[in-house]
């Protein structure tokens, strides 16, 4: 048993930088630290199990703590007494410490490619028996911080988007969907919806949840999971880019909206990690000021931990937008976020230069697999980019490695491979043994 003594326990203080700010620590955190009195040095406790997502409890006096107090976080178990923080250790052979947690954690940016089966037949029971295959797929493989693949999300009418914009917007009140046939005609002719045949929905009145659920949405697949888990949310960006608005002054302005509804929901949302996906900005970086605005509204309601992942498209299996990441370095820079997750695969090695004046204090996550290809990348493969990224950035700079987007455009074996490529890359960087 470890007591650690803390000036509030709402407010753990860990080595991470987000002490001091209410947050968790960050997944990659292996320890935690006292807020230290001056009676006390600081203590350093090694846990398994990552801290994010793991929830304080406050109680008036110390007693025995109700099942409610008690968090299991494997192999250890907290509870909180008015002023003291308890980790219990079980002594084991077989418990891990610090030194053999990986420095660079493998995850995945979201999506998985939907099983013929599930589509052929859906229930709510297939649904959830398929969402248990994609988390028990990258369990298995060894990934550190698991997705869902966004199953439910998929919309069979309008497939070309895997539901990334449809699964969010349609449920929303102030969201319809009767247009003329000249509205038609002006939306595919836009530049920045020209590859879509038509829009979500028609923004007619103002913004509310409507029937959206994202907590329940989370957690019926997280507790499918037994490692860290992330939830993904479409950025507000992206969805007023996409939308047809008929109700608010401009674009900036149903992106408020849009993120006031997202805050909403996020706010609720238990995942360890939640990430804000927007896949339209790097064609418009001129746009990036009221983009980080109405973003940096849903990023400040994570109760957990915050990342933004940034990509230049995967519509039909192609690249969308035109552009490169140095337009976006300011946008990058003003987010309220601990990591980002970028494209960088499919990139030119030459751009990763541009992520040199990328704020030190936001974690580095580099794109290792090109979804935009069929063949699997090599472990030899990711433990070179790994290391051409360390050598441009500085060492320990990188803290995940993922694929440049989601898996959903490719084949289940295709995508199956890459993420299994994803740990045996990493840990022949690194040095760990098979």
């Amino acid at each position: 048993r470890v007591i650690l003594v803390m000036s509030d326990p709402k407010n753990p203080c860990c080595e991470a930088r987000h002490a001091g700010r209410g947050k968790a620590c960050m997944p990659g955190c292996r320890s935690v630290r006292s807020s230290v009195t001056e009676q006390l040095n600081p203590i350093n406790v090694p846990c398994r199990r990552r801290l994010a997502g793991a929830r304080w409890f406050r109680s008036e006096n110390e007693r025995k703590p109700s099942a409610a107090q008690r968090v299991s976080m494997a192999p250890c178990v907290a509870h909180v007494t008015s002023r003291l923080l308890v980790l219990e250790f079980p002594h084991s052979k077989d418990t891990p410490m610090e030194e053999d947690m990986p420095r660079i954690q493998t995850t995945v940016v979201g999506s998985y490619p939907v099983p013929d089966w599930l589509v052929a037949a859906p229930s709510e029971q297939a649904l959830i028996d398929a969402t248990r295959v994609v988390i028990a797929t990258q369990e298995e493989a060894g990934v550190d911080v698991v997705c869902d693949g966004e199953l439910y999300r998929f919309d069979i009418n309008h497939p070309e988007t895997n539901g990334m914009i449809e699964y969010f917007v349609r449920p929303m009140d102030g969201v319809g969907f009767r247009m003329s046939f000249e509205e038609r005609l002006a939306y595919r002719r836009a530049l920045a919806t020209r590859f879509r045949t038509r829009p979500p929905g028609v923004v007619e009145g103002p913004l509310g949840s409507g029937t959206l659920d994202l907590p329940l949405a989370c957690q019926r697949a997280r507790v499918l999971a037994t490692k860290p888990f992330k939830f993904t949310v479409t950025g507000p960006h992206m969805l007023a880019k996409m939308l047809m608005n008929k109700h608010y002054k401009d674009t900036p302005a149903l992106a408020h909206a849009l993120a006031d509804v997202l805050a909403e929901q996020v706010r609720h949302v238990d995942a360890d990690i939640i990430q804000l996906d927007e896949a339209n900005l790097p064609g418009a970086p001129d746009e990036w000021e009221w983009a980080a605005s109405s973003l940096n509204r849903v990023l400040d309601q994570v109760k957990t931990v915050a990342a933004v992942h940034l990509c230049f498209g995967n519509y039909g299996g192609q690249s969308i937008q035109k552009g490169g990441w140095k337009s976006l370095i300011k946008y990058l820079n003003a987010l309220h976020v601990d990591h980002v997750v970028m494209e960088c695969a499919h990139r030119p090695p030459e751009e990763l230069e541009v992520f040199r004046d990328l704020d030190p204090k936001i974690g580095f996550g580099l794109g290792v697999i090109d979804i935009l290809k069929t063949a699997a990348e090599a472990a030899a493969q990711i433990a070179r980019a790994i290391e051409r990224a360390e050598n441009v950035l500085g060492a320990g700079r990188v803290k995940y490695i993922h694929p440049d987007c989601g898996f959903w455009m490719l084949k289940r074996g295709i995508a199956d491979a890459k993420i299994r490529a994803l740990k045996k890359g990493r840990d022949l960087f690194e040095g760990i043994a098979a």
